[in-house]
């Protein structure tokens, strides 16, 4: 029965967790609000902050766990992609727990792991089956074959589907971070008020910079015609967003399930904690006769649990890394 602590510091969240034999035992998530005075996140405080974090981090999840820094039996870790300093110090620490306690180290891929974060818990997919990732740096359609063999057949060739929704929070003035607050003005807006276009992508790809656009000359025409649109329209504006970004992302999805004939349907990446998205999935799914799949709230967003069941399950197949491994910024997937 592996036990093993995971590290995540892909970006702005330091999160450590400990499985045993593939059950999640502990998962510990530390926030970074010193980024909310700057309207995103630094990579140089981001870092910083993370070596003020990930030994707190990485001691609540071996006390929540009830197991000891020698129950470990290897360390898995992000190794990418990411910013490069904020991975420095998950791969910094993880490389000396490893060498100190003499025990194997795992890499993980960061977007595999949002993937793999299916197989926390009893609810799983059956292989092969389709999973749309999507978060603030990455959308992708991957089709999972196995715990490891993922074929990205869809992506955006321009901006996320999550940076999308974060400009958009910036248009109207809402403060950062601006994905949940859409989500929230959303859930009382009313989603038909206002039209946006959706792009014309041939295959299974994405673009979000036209909507981008799109979104920023409709508020600046109708504040100039109103200066209080913003106020007076709110919870419609982010509604609509919402609905239409949703609709892009699950339009794809379904003509990616009709081609390859698959019926199990997963989501995942920070933006699958978005309300419309959540919903829209499940509607489409029941209308198609889809098997759908969506993480635990907490295993949306980026957090070592995902870490963790990607590394047991590399764990399982003896793939392990050397103390020569580094941080990358751009991981291949």
């Amino acid at each position: 029965m592996p036990v093993i602590l995971a590290i995540e510091s892909s970006c702005d969240e330091t999160s450590a967790a400990v499985c045993a034999d593939g059950n999640i035992l502990s998962n510990i998530i530390a926030n970074q609000t010193i980024h909310e005075a700057y309207g995103g996140v630094v990579p140089e405080l981001a870092s910083r902050v993370h070596q003020q974090n990930i030994v707190p981090a990485v001691q609540q999840a071996l006390l929540n766990a009830k197991v000891s820094k020698n129950d470990i039996d290897a360390v898995a870790f992000t190794r990418g992609p990411g910013l490069l300093g904020s991975l420095l110090v998950g791969v910094s620490f993880a490389k000396a727990f490893a060498l100190a306690k003499n025990i194997p180290l795992i890499e993980v891929n960061h977007m595999q792991a949002h993937v793999l974060a299916h197989f926390i818990g009893d609810n799983k997919p059956a292989f092969p089956f389709l999973c749309l990732t999507v978060s603030g740096g990455h959308t992708q359609i991957v089709l999972v074959k196995d715990y490891f063999d993922m074929e990205i057949i869809g992506q955006t060739l321009d901006d996320a589907a999550g940076e999308a929704m974060d400009k958009t929070s910036k248009i109207l003035g809402l403060p950062y971070p601006g994905g949940p607050l859409i989500d929230r003005h959303a859930r009382n807006g009313n989603p038909d008020a206002y039209k946006f276009p959706e792009p014309q992508i041939p295959g299974f790809d994405f673009s979000f910079s036209g909507l981008k656009t799109s979104i920023l000359y409709f508020i600046r025409d109708n504040v100039a015609a109103n200066p209080n649109f913003i106020e007076e329209n709110i919870n419609d504006i982010c509604a609509s967003v919402e609905k239409r970004i949703a609709t892009i992302l699950l339009n794809k999805l379904r003509k990616a399930a009709e081609q390859y004939g698959i019926t199990d349907i997963a989501l995942a990446g920070g933006v699958s904690a978005n309300t419309g998205l959540r919903q829209g999935l499940q509607q489409l799914g029941e209308k198609l006769g889809w098997r759908t799949f969506i993480p635990k709230m907490e295993y949306c967003t980026d957090n070592a649990a995902m870490i963790a069941i990607a590394g047991y399950h590399k764990y399982l197949k003896g793939e392990f890394i050397g103390q020569d491994v580094a941080p990358l910024a751009r991981m291949p997937f």
